[in-house]
């Protein structure tokens, strides 16, 4: 198969605000969805969602307020390293998700979910909704950009460091949960890491 043909940047379309609207809103009502079915089944998975999560079940408060606390941090970061668009966006994404993931369960119930139907789900769902995210130039917060400062001050690749703090989170998961639990949570992070992995590439996209 012939390597595809770059496209000059010129021809290359920018989003209007309206377009970044309905892609931002598309992509966290279905982050959100997935988020929902995960914390159904008491699952966890990793970066900052995970570490939500966790707080969530042990403390009793609720996703939303956790997630939006524990992402206030890496704001800084954010702006200094990848600008305000980005760190604005990333603002106002975090905080609607917020607010989705604690009101969508109000319409949403489950008598019962098959918990690897409900991984797969979860996994889809918030790998396709970050996708789009990133796709608008924002992002769901999340101990990216500090791995991205730590890669260009030490050279370590941030990749490895996104995964040591994964295997943290799920060790700290060990402690606190059963194996079943954790299993099932590993099962929904490869099938979310996949999904990103499989579908994120900046070189194919064609709008700024």
């Amino acid at each position: 198969m012939p390597a595809p043909i770059p496209i000059p940047t010129e021809y290359r379309h920018k989003h209007s605000w309206l377009e970044d609207v309905q892609g931002f809103a598309i992509s966290l009502i279905a982050a959100s969805v997935g988020i929902v079915f995960l914390s159904s089944l008491g699952f966890i998975t990793g970066q900052t969602a995970g570490v939500a999560l966790i707080i969530s079940y042990v403390t009793g408060y609720s996703f939303g307020l956790v997630f939006f606390l524990v992402n206030l941090p890496f704001y800084a970061f954010a702006w200094k390293r990848l600008g305000a668009e980005f760190t604005l966006k990333s603002i106002a994404c975090v905080i609607l998700l917020s607010l989705l993931v604690d009101y969508l369960p109000l319409g949403m119930h489950f008598d019962y979910l098959n918990p690897v139907l409900g991984t797969v789900i979860f996994g889809v769902l918030t790998g396709f909704g970050l996708l789009g995210t990133f796709r608008h130039k924002g992002s769901l917060g999340g101990l990216g950009v500090v791995a991205l400062l730590i890669q260009d001050r030490t050279g370590f690749r941030a990749g490895y460091v996104q995964l040591i703090v994964d295997g943290m989170i799920f060790l700290v998961a060990l402690l606190l949960f059963d194996l079943s639990t954790v299993a099932y949570s590993l099962f929904g992070a490869a099938v979310l890491n996949a999904v990103i992995a499989f579908n994120h590439d900046k070189d194919r996209y064609i709008a700024d």
